[in-house]
């Protein structure tokens, strides 16, 4: 039981005074870039998929006429 308090106790002192939390700027500036981030990775994953559902198609749609 000692060592549970005595880890909460720990927890609490760092992050009281140990963890250095941003500022109000720093956080709005770190959530644009993640979310500019974001929508680019979606718009290129949606890309990716896009071109790769075209060229399948097309593949099968010629697969398909030889046969």
């Amino acid at each position: 039981m000692n060592k549970i308090r005595n880890y909460f106790r720990e927890s609490y002192h760092e992050l009281v005074y140990k963890v250095s939390w941003p500022t109000w700027q720093e956080l709005q500036s770190s959530t644009m870039v993640v979310l500019i981030a974001t929508v680019v990775v979606t718009f290129m994953v949606w890309g990716m998929d896009a071109a790769s559902n075209f060229v399948l198609t097309h593949y099968y749609e010629i697969f398909n006429k030889t046969r």
